[in-house]
């Protein structure tokens, strides 16, 4: 499954490497950018995975008429694979190289298996569930860093408030080198790796997070909602794109993060 993954990975990343120059982009979801390029490369990574496992689920972002696209299991095993063409589209509709391409394979609702392409830099984060995340072949690992001036933590470039931005927030912004990359997926890849000490996510859906989840547990960090509770498993056939904000840090800072935002 993970070979599956990685090859799907690597040619929806290559088909968009050779689009990025042409893009056509469109609002859908009155705040979101879709390009000609999501469909397409979405359907190379389902095609590529129905050749290997024609009986699994899907859910991925691309559905058409603004909808998530969603094919249950044929098979008596609750297999899903949660994709996300092109995380980062809106960097990608304005030419920006810095986008991923997430894979993940789903059992019981828990991610088994993670894939992550950032077709620039020829990057393949992958892991599989109680084995090791790597980089290209490599091992990676969280990082033991504080929260200090002199480490980074990413945090999503907007957040539903009504209020203005949380108090919290503004902590994280004057406490470190705070960052947004624009793409989910990377940025729990650069947690796994130890370039981030954390990421705060604020509207992420299953396909921007399932294969950084298994890349950044099998890593060493830690993942859970602003509480400090479980998002995994989740109830595939009941999902319809609900959100799950989420705090992705490495085991120093976690519950420190998680009490700010409580606070």
């Amino acid at each position: 499954m993970l070979e599956t993954a990685i090859v799907a990975a690597r040619l929806a990343g290559q088909r968009a490497m050779e689009e990025i120059n042409f893009v056509k982009a469109s609002v859908k979801n009155a705040t979101e950018l879709v390009t000609q390029a999501d469909a397409r490369c979405q359907q190379i990574i389902v095609d590529r995975i129905k050749e290997n496992y024609p009986d699994h689920g899907f859910i991925a972002e691309e559905g058409g008429q603004e909808k998530l696209f969603k094919q249950p299991p044929r098979g008596a095993e609750p297999f899903w694979w949660a994709i996300d063409p092109i995380d980062g589209t809106n960097n990608f509709a304005h030419r920006m190289l810095l986008f991923t391409i997430s894979v993940a394979a789903l059992h019981e609702g828990q991610p088994i298996v993670g894939v992550i392409f950032e077709p620039a830099t020829d990057s393949m984060f992958t892991a599989v569930k109680d084995d090791e995340a790597k980089l290209n072949g490599r091992r990676i690992t969280a990082s033991k860093e504080k929260m200090d001036e002199f480490s980074s933590v990413a945090l999503d470039s907007h957040f539903k408030c009504d209020d203005g931005v949380p108090g919290w927030v503004c902590e994280i912004i004057r406490k470190t080198r705070f960052r947004n990359l624009g793409t989910t997926a990377l940025q729990l890849a650069y947690v796994a790796k130890g370039s981030l000490i954390a990421t705060i996510l604020n509207t992420p859906k299953l396909w921007d997070i399932a294969a950084g989840a298994v890349i950044a547990k099998t890593a060493g960090a830690i993942m859970t909602d602003w509480q400090g509770g479980n998002i995994f498993p989740v109830d595939l056939d009941s999902y319809e794109g609900q959100e799950f904000p989420a705090v992705i840090a490495n085991k120093k800072v976690h519950a420190q993060i998680v009490e700010l935002i409580k606070s």
